[in-house]
């Protein structure tokens, strides 16, 4: 085998190497142009959710059904009172006694279970079938929100449909809409609706309540709403594919625990810019970091 002398070698060397650079199928820039550029920004894939379509409606407690309690016989005295405003009665329970003109007591009963409203009685007073009632009693302890809603929202509303009522010191409970006003006040353009509450709770009539009727539901996929941007070009929310900002309108719908339905624009596992903002436009390069992997450090 003949070799070549070495001053040929020498001066192949060079050419075999940038042949090689040449023939490489990867330039080493490439690594370089794939690695994300640009300011860091939290991200997320954007997942399905169900929002409920809520109709609020703000009021005063009433009861559904008073009763009054008086004694069949005027001028009778009080001499015993066993029960008092706010105490939960039960059907024939005694609530007082009073003193008959020929002698002997007449006692005095509850009609019907429920929660005592007002009393009256005191050891001494005369009572009266005409007078004022010894005792009032909320029928059932069955008590009714009446509250004002949106002329928009009345629409929404049906009989049965669920609620929650947020009384102050009483906290939540549970109801149902009962009847839906058949008018509109004119003046304010608000209509009526009864909640219907059972509790036993003892609940003051003509306090202030809140109800939370749900009148539907709806499963779309859904992003924070910080992630929502409005202008006047419409809704809008910051997209990344591969590494830099899209911007794509969106049509949005429901609103619940600082979370958006999203009906139009966007699909299951979309990666959008959490906290979106004007300083990033579109084909802006960025490094996103998933808001699940930020919040673990």
């Amino acid at each position: 085998m003949r070799h070549l002398p070495c001053a040929v070698v020498r001066n192949l060397y060079p050419a075999a190497v940038a042949g090689l650079l040449v023939l490489s199928p990867h330039p080493a820039g490439a690594a370089e142009d794939d690695a994300p550029k640009g300011p860091a920004v939290t991200v997320l894939k954007v997942a399905k959710s169900c929002f409920s379509d809520i109709v609020e409606a703000t009021g005063t407690i009433i009861a559904r059904e008073e009763t009054s309690v008086r004694p069949e016989r005027p001028g009778l005295k009080v001499t015993d009172v066993l029960a008092e405003a706010g105490d939960t009665t039960t059907a024939g329970q005694v609530l007082a006694r009073l003193a008959l003109p020929e002698g002997g007591t007449l006692q005095v009963t509850a009609p019907v279970a429920g929660v005592i409203a007002t009393s009256t009685a005191q050891i001494g007073n005369f009572a009266s079938a005409k007078g004022e009632a010894l005792f009032t009693i909320v029928a059932r302890s069955e008590y009714d929100l009446v509250g004002l809603v949106a002329t928009t929202d009345v629409r929404k509303l049906a009989v049965n449909q669920q609620a929650t009522v947020r009384i102050a010191g009483a906290g939540d409970i549970s109801g149902k809409v009962r009847r839906i006003g058949p008018t509109v006040e004119p003046n304010i353009q608000q209509g009526m609706v009864y909640i219907g509450i059972s509790s036993q709770k003892r609940l003051l009539l003509n306090a202030s309540g809140r109800a939370l009727i749900k009148t539907g539901q709806s499963c779309n996929v859904a992003v924070p709403l910080t992630a929502v941007q409005y202008s006047s070009a419409g809704t809008v929310v910051q997209v990344i594919r591969r590494n830099r900002v899209e911007t794509k309108r969106v049509e949005v719908g429901l609103m619940s625990g600082g979370n958006i339905e999203v009906r139009d624009g966007l699909n299951e596992g979309d990666v959008v810019v959490a906290r979106a903002g004007a300083l990033l436009r579109e084909g802006d390069p960025v490094r996103p970091v998933m808001a699940s992997a930020e919040a673990a450090k």
